[in-house]
């Protein structure tokens, strides 16, 4: 997490799935646990693990962080299979609780299913009105539930369960990168945009599909390749197999801020490394916000290599600004402005030497809602520096995304609401200078998708409803229908 992490981008979640492929020696249960650990960054609200046991599903989920959640005699309980599913999750303000936690696991007549996924369906609502209608009883209130129910039906009338996937994927639509598990196939599916970031490992005779290559570098797995936009990958005892009915229906738009902000440096996504990217951005940036100054500093942790980047092109020194307290976690209570204050006091702290009598050059990744911003700066001035200016390693994020991060509603974005003059002055730095849309669509050198970048222009690549209202499920009875 960034320093400002109240005021960062959330990721709804990260995914997990691994099929032994005969071989015994592979430990499902430890891999999925240190695949999560190193998908930690993707979702710190709740996390999963469903173990298939010869047709039996264990499945254990809560609140709270991987290390956390999974002690040594819950990850002895789930025993040892041939196929896992595990989840890390990030939910809004309407969809924090256990009950979301995934991954999700149903029974039905023609089986079991476990479903875990990353980002968000745009016709949720609708779908989920439509089941309710016909006599669905819903236990949760994110988006899995609903393609877990519409996996299911079509399921009763298709020969087998990845052409029931196909056929969900025909109903839902939006982001999605998804894992499954049935009782002897693990298959993974990408949303035929691949707005979120999917990708295939191997360990021994074993297959992996994962959020991020980072979680395959974890376990010792070696990278095989991207699941394609559309695709559906089917493992089994007889190896690996694909479905590629819904590829090349439309433009890939994989989400810019996979390589702003979200994932892990070290994570090559769709070919294109994350580390690389950034470095880009921060030489973009010294070319396009040049500026006289003496240090050049990175806001932990997603914008280090940006800043980097920035120093090198710039020829200014590159320093060590700020030291995180890397044992405030997202638990933290924070009742009062007071309270919320101190926790980046607390959680953030200034390296005094790197940054007194200097003009300093801060490099993030975005401003997003602006929330704890000028309270950073003061820790920097109060540090002795003599000059901020801000450099910020993406454009000014202007529009609601529905696609996966925690951002409904233009109303909380600082840049919908203020000028770049206005945003400079509220934080308090000396200059502030943004990355150019032109620079945001060229700084991610060898990727081989298209980028979603409408919550900086607006233009969205599927259809969405922006003006609509919170779904009755997630308002209070007092806004809803009472009867």
């Amino acid at each position: 997490m960034s320093m400002n992490d109240l005021d960062k981008l959330h990721e709804e979640c990260g995914v997990f799935g691994i099929h032994t492929g005969g071989d015994s020696h592979v430990n499902v249960v430890s891999a999925t646990y240190y695949g999560l650990y190193a998908l930690q960054h993707r979702g710190q609200e709740s996390c999963g693990i469903a173990v298939n046991d010869d047709g039996l599903i264990h499945c254990y989920k809560d609140e709270g962080l991987v290390n956390d959640v999974f002690s040594e005699s819950v990850l002895r309980k789930l025993g040892n299979g041939k196929i896992a599913v595990g989840h890390v999750r990030y939910g809004d303000a309407g969809t924090k609780g256990r009950e979301n936690a995934q991954p999700l696991v149903a029974n039905h007549v023609k089986g079991c299913l476990t479903v875990a996924h990353n980002g968000c369906l745009t016709n949720a609502a609708e779908l989920r009105e439509q089941l309710e209608l016909s006599g669905a009883i819903f236990h949760t209130t994110s988006d899995v539930e609903v393609m877990m129910y519409e996996i299911t039906r079509c399921r009763l009338s298709a020969p087998s369960i990845e052409e029931a996937v196909s056929g969900a994927m025909e109903i839902i639509e939006g982001a999605y990168s998804m894992v499954l598990m049935s009782p002897t196939k693990l298959i993974a599916a990408r949303d035929p945009h691949g707005f979120r970031p999917l990708c295939i490992g191997k360990l021994g005779s074993a297959y992996i599909v994962t959020s991020e290559s980072c979680a395959l570098d974890s376990i010792g797995a070696s990278f095989l390749r991207d699941v394609e936009p559309g695709e559906i990958v089917v493992i089994d005892d007889n190896g690996l197999r694909s479905i590629t009915t819904h590829c090349g229906k439309c433009p890939s738009k994989i989400c810019v801020f996979e390589y702003v902000y979200t994932a892990r440096p070290d994570s090559v996504i769709d070919g294109a490394s994350v580390h690389e990217a950034r470095l880009q951005a921060g030489a973009f940036l010294a070319r396009q916000h040049p500026v006289e100054a003496d240090v050049v500093i990175g806001a932990p942790d997603s914008g280090l290599d940006a800043a980097l980047g920035y120093s090198r092109e710039s020829g200014i020194p590159y320093g060590i600004g700020f030291i995180k307290n890397k044992y405030i976690g997202r638990t933290f209570i924070l009742p009062t402005q007071s309270d919320r204050e101190n926790k980046v006091r607390i959680k953030l702290n200034a390296v005094a030497s790197t940054v007194r009598g200097k003009r300093v050059v801060l490099v993030d990744d975005s401003i997003v809602r602006g929330t704890t911003c000028a309270h950073t700066i003061r820790i920097l001035r109060e540090a002795g520096a003599t000059e901020v200016h801000m450099r910020v390693a993406s454009s000014p994020y202007l529009y609601p995304c529905y696609y996966g991060t925690d951002i409904k509603s233009a109303d909380s974005l600082i840049a919908h609401n203020h000028t770049i003059e206005e945003i400079r002055e509220i934080i308090g730095v000396d200059s502030l200078g943004y990355l150019t849309l032109e620079g945001i669509m060229t700084f991610v050198p060898g990727c081989k998708r298209g980028f979603c970048t409408a919550c900086f222009d607006g233009k969205y690549p599927t259809e969405v409803n922006k003006n609509e209202e919170k779904p009755r499920y997630l308002s209070p009875l007092s806004e809803s229908k009472k009867n």
